[in-house]
């Protein structure tokens, strides 16, 4: 499933198999709070199963299905979260954790040329949004 998300799209399925080696499948039930706005990031979230939002207050942002993912910009830097994530329904995500991204990082520098990518197109799409 990690090969769906755009953000890996670009990887063999050699180095696909390393990075699913170092992620953590976490299960959560529905109306689970998967990261709380403000709190400290660990690292990026593929939705395997089930559905998210991404929350500011009352506003829906986005809802992420699977292949999608969330927490990428934890992965470049340190700051809190920007919003909630609260399951829809009963999910689970791959967990990989910045530590963890680094250290397959150093081996596999491909992989940063997919998180830039998605990390523009992203800014992209808000930066559009805002305009309108």
């Amino acid at each position: 499933m990690l090969g769906h998300a755009p953000i890996f799209s670009s990887l063999t399925d050699r180095q696909l198999k390393s990075l699913a080696k170092t992620t953590k499948v976490v299960a959560f039930p529905a109306n689970a709070r998967v990261v709380k706005q403000g709190e400290p990031g660990v690292g990026l979230y593929v939705v395997l199963s089930g559905a998210a939002e991404v929350r500011q207050g009352e506003r829906t942002l986005a809802r992420l299905g699977p292949g999608q993912f969330f927490g990428e910009m934890t992965l470049v830097d340190e700051q809190p979260r920007s919003a909630d994530v609260v399951a829809v329904m009963p999910s689970e995500c791959a967990v990989l954790s910045r530590w963890e991204f680094w250290g397959f990082a150093k081996g596999e520098p491909e992989v940063l040329q997919g998180v830039l990518k998605e990390m523009a197109r992203r800014l992209r799409e808000t930066n559009r949004a805002l305009s309108e």
